[in-house]
């Protein structure tokens, strides 16, 4: 993780040592606190506040009698007050041309977050700075926080290892009232003016530029990409309900997952994830949380204000916490949210409404969980497919009869961590029942159905950490591979009875290198107005010359854990049944060597069942759960490993029937028998 900060383009030099006068713009609202900030601040003879400027003046004895009043900033400028440092706590949409008339002005700057509206605004106000030679602070006042260097410290001591990425989370409520207290609020442009409210942007605006800030981002130059998800509960333009996922200059990646329609008010946190361990800061009350195998240590740290962090540049020269060309990077994000397309609506059936009149607020259902996956999955809600979220086309659809019954991803928008791979998902029924689940929150690198090894020479194409011999357990590791498809042809009957896609792919190692080569086929097939056939080859060749060695953790110690090739993860479903010919249950069917194994269950769309089907001497043992998470596998390498080689591939087949409604073993066994050999 890069630690280094950015430094202000032009510094100013150390002013005198008289004490500094102060003016604020905006004493209503978070103005109120900086009044008192200031109040504690002229007490302790720091600075002397000579001015206020708001349309609505402060109550009558709120200042002192020496404090000018007038009705904004332009009124204060004409009367000369002798300002030094003008606060700027005013609506976003005013905070650049505010900015730039002080500048102007002679005067240094503290504006409040989000420093501008637009990446134009954010140029010239940086350009009037640099021009007349005077410091522009931002109201980030996390980034005052003591724990910063702290967590940075500990993530280059190694203490939770290589760092797999970042996360910032907050899940907060806000009420109707909330978008009614100004004209701007919820608003992403007022009277053709740019305003970009957000929970992004805004509300939650600390979380990102705290994450950005752990991240080694805070220049523009410091950002890759930066990916937008957005949506809205409440009537408003703007989003509530988002996901941001920034990768910066130096690989790392940043997730914000935030909303304000959580059921209830939580401590926003960024989080370092890393090989052994987590730190999470709790950046409102500067408490920071080491999470490693040894167990949880909490430590509290102090915070520098950021009104005396600019009395002291201007003094001394001490550099700005927070200064305007270190936000760069969060207004990158706040363009790329501010050029999306305008945040989509959630469907009301998945919200719920708590309280009543202006006290209502939204909940989005499940939003807690859905956080959860985003951050640990590193992906969109669209990606993790949410009910409401938008649709995300895919690469290939598998249709009978007219009905899709399968979409084909090709794994591109998977994290490295997670061997990204292509694999069907969604997989339904005729009848329109969703019968897999993709990053799921238990393990977010099972990816619907499809093939995957944990140990191809060292390599892993599974996801996750990897089981090692030497440790004897789960380890992280960088070892993670990619498989992508150099070749792919779909064909369809006429009739649309049937389909095939034969695909030839590349299974690369972390460097890029080739490992393996696979010929790939899918094909399907209707066989009853409620079954279709799924029927799955693969053969698996060399890249190169020397035989390739392929394992699982079964392979490497791990007892009856030999998952690895073909492998179908199932969502929950209730009244969840697995069975084969000679047994029932998890402890019955886990490694058995069968010709077929059948599931059924109630999942989300309906009841459904599916069938199994092994051709005829097969000896791999099925692979299942049902306790800790609903999946079924055929165990190319259960206890040793198989060795692919030049002209010698690995190969399998696999048949699945997908039927909607329950099934018993003699509806299974005279489907196997009218069907023939899947083979």
């Amino acid at each position: 993780m890069t630690t280094q900060h950015s430094a202000e383009p032009t510094q100013q030099q150390p002013a005198s040592a008289a004490i500094p006068r102060v003016a604020l713009v905006g004493v209503h609202g978070f103005g109120e606190r900086h009044l008192a900030n200031l109040t504690r601040l002229e007490a302790a003879g720091a600075l002397q506040l000579v001015a206020v400027a708001d349309p609505l003046p402060p109550q009558a004895g709120t200042l002192a009698e020496s404090v000018a009043v007038f009705p904004d900033l332009n009124a204060l400028l004409a009367a000369r007050p002798g300002a030094d440092v003008v606060i700027l706590a005013t609506p976003i949409q005013t905070h650049a041309p505010l900015a730039v008339a002080a500048l102007s002005a002679g005067m240094d700057v503290y504006v409040e977050k989000p420093p501008v509206a637009s990446q134009a605004q954010f140029e010239q106000v940086l350009t009037a700075a640099r021009e007349n030679g005077r410091l522009v602070q931002v109201g980030f006042q996390s980034l005052g926080s003591h724990a910063l260097p702290a967590i940075r410290g500990q993530v280059a001591a190694g203490e939770i290892g290589t760092v797999l990425g970042i996360s910032a989370t907050g899940q907060w409520l806000r009420t109707k009232s909330y978008f009614k207290r100004s004209r701007w609020a919820g608003k992403r442009s007022l009277d053709g003016t740019d305003v970009v409210d957000g929970v992004a942007t805004n509300a939650l605006a600390h979380a990102v530029a705290t994450g950005l800030s752990l991240a080694g981002a805070h220049a523009l130059a410091d950002l890759a990409s930066v990916e937008t998800d957005l949506y809205r509960a409440n009537d408003t333009e703007s989003d509530d309900t988002s996901v941001l996922r920034v990768r910066t200059a130096g690989g790392d990646t940043l997730l914000c997952a935030l909303t304000l329609c959580a059921p209830e008010q939580q401590d926003p946190t960024v989080t370092v994830h890393g090989t052994l361990g987590d730190i999470t800061l709790f950046y409102t009350r500067d408490e920071v949380v080491i999470t490693t195998a040894d167990g949880e240590r909490r430590e509290t740290y102090g915070r520098t204000d950021l009104l005396e962090n600019l009395l002291n540049a201007r003094a001394t020269g001490t550099p700005l916490l927070s200064a305007l060309h270190d936000t760069g990077a969060f207004t990158a994000v706040l363009e790329a949210i501010r050029t999306s397309p305008a945040p989509a609506p959630i469907d009301p059936a998945s919200i719920s409404w708590e309280g009543d009149g202006d006290d209502a607020h939204p909940v989005v259902q499940g939003i807690s969980d859905l956080i959860g996956r985003a951050i640990k999955a590193q992906a969109t809600f669209a990606e993790l497919g949410v009910a409401w979220a938008r649709a995300l086309p895919p690469v290939r659809t598998l249709a009978v009869e007219g009905r899709p019954v399968a979409d084909y991803q090709d794994g591109s928008h998977i994290r490295a961590v997670s061997s990204p791979r292509p694999y069907l998902h969604p997989v339904r029924t005729l009848g329109g029942t969703v019968v897999t689940d993709h990053m799921p929150l238990d393990h977010v690198w099972h990816l619907g159905v499809g093939v995957a090894l944990q140990d191809v020479d060292g390599v892993n194409f599974w996801g996750g950490r990897t089981y090692t011999r030497e440790a004897g357990q789960y380890i992280w590791r960088p070892d993670h591979g990619s498989i992508t498809a150099t070749a792919s042809q779909q064909t369809d009957d006429s009739g649309g009875q049937k389909g095939r896609l034969q695909e030839t792919l590349e299974w690369n190692g972390p460097d890029g290198s080739p490992v393996l080569v696979e010929e790939r086929t899918w094909a399907w097939s209707a066989v009853a107005p409620s079954i279709w056939r799924l029927s799955l080859d693969f053969a698996l060749s060399p890249a190169g010359d020397k035989p390739v060695s392929l394992g699982s953790p079964g392979s490497n110690g791990r007892f009856e854990g030999g998952y690895g090739g073909f492998f179908w993860r199932l969502p929950a479903c209730g009244e969840a049944a697995v069975w084969t010919q000679a047994g029932s249950g998890e402890s019955k069917t886990h490694g058995s060597v069968t010709r077929w194994l059948a599931w059924s269950g109630r999942f989300d769309g309906g009841p459904a069942t599916l069938v199994f089907v092994a051709p005829e001497g097969c000896t791999d043992p099925w692979f299942v759960r049902v306790e800790g998470y609903p999946g079924v596998g055929q165990s190319l390498a259960w206890d040793s490993p198989v060795l692919a080689r030049r002209g010698n591939p690995v190969q399998r087949h696999i048949t699945v029937f997908v039927a909607d409604g329950i099934l018993a073993t003699a509806d299974v066994e005279a489907l196997i028998n009218q069907q023939g050999d899947p083979s």
